[in-house]
């Protein structure tokens, strides 16, 4: 089904989408809000920039970007996939406990912040560019992945990364040792049983961006988690 959205407003386009019982494309967004919060099912592609909270609560439906995205892509999220062929704003995957956000472009500030694991569920964010300030901060669980493939001229991650992390992994590809890491985690250069666990995951993000995991895969790669030791996982985990 495809639908064009011009001119219409976040909740009359949200109702629409809802109302059909098939995959949607979605053209001529721009900037409407919350696009398909809390859906469980539907692949719901979309041409154009869709606004704030874009798949926020999302619990198990597919949504596909082809342009760039802007604040809380995946907020609290708990399950399905969104791709972004594109950048996105701040404070993507806020809160976030399942599902995948593959990024192929740059992220704003705060990705990953509060993001969780919940049971069986590992939620994991693929940036394929660079990251802003505050990466993962108050990273409670899951994967973020970052892999610097922005041709510019920014570090692959911001000021103050991992900032109150205290669960989960970060792993950055490339050399980092002009980052400036906060003392409450541990950094180590990936071993291969580390890369051997994010392979899966990779080869998708290089599918689906037709990228070459090969190449990809030559670069060393630095793994940050929490230290068990730091005062920050008393604060938010019950002994």
């Amino acid at each position: 089904m495809l639908f064009n959205v011009r001119g219409l407003d976040h909740k009359t386009l949200n109702q629409k989408v809802r109302s059909f019982d098939m995959d949607v494309t979605i053209s001529e967004c721009c900037g409407q809000r919350f696009i398909a919060a809390g859906m469980k099912d539907k692949h719901i592609t979309i041409n154009g920039i869709p606004g704030n909270a874009l798949g926020a609560y999302l619990d198990g439906a597919t949504i596909e970007v082809y342009g760039n995205a802007q604040d809380a892509v995946g907020d609290t999220m708990n399950d399905g996939k969104i791709i972004i062929h594109g950048n996105i704003g701040d404070a993507a995957g806020y809160a976030m406990r399942g599902g995948k956000i593959y990024i192929q472009g740059d992220a704003g500030y705060r990705a990953g912040i509060h993001m969780k694991a919940y049971k069986d569920k590992v939620p994991v964010m693929i940036i394929g560019g660079k990251a802003g300030s505050f990466l993962g901060e108050y990273q409670a669980g899951g994967i973020i992945i970052v892999l610097g493939l922005s041709n510019n001229e920014r570090r692959i991650v911001g000021n103050f990364p991992c900032t109150g992390m205290h669960g989960g992994k970060i792993i950055l590809r490339g050399n980092t040792d002009h980052i400036t890491f906060p003392k409450n985690v541990c950094i180590k250069s990936a071993t291969d049983d580390d890369i051997e666990r994010i392979q899966s995951e990779l080869a998708e993000f290089c599918k689906v961006f037709g990228y070459d995991i090969k190449e990809i895969m030559r670069s060393e790669f630095t793994v940050v988690t929490p230290d068990s030791k730091n005062p920050y996982k008393q604060m938010y985990v019950a002994n």
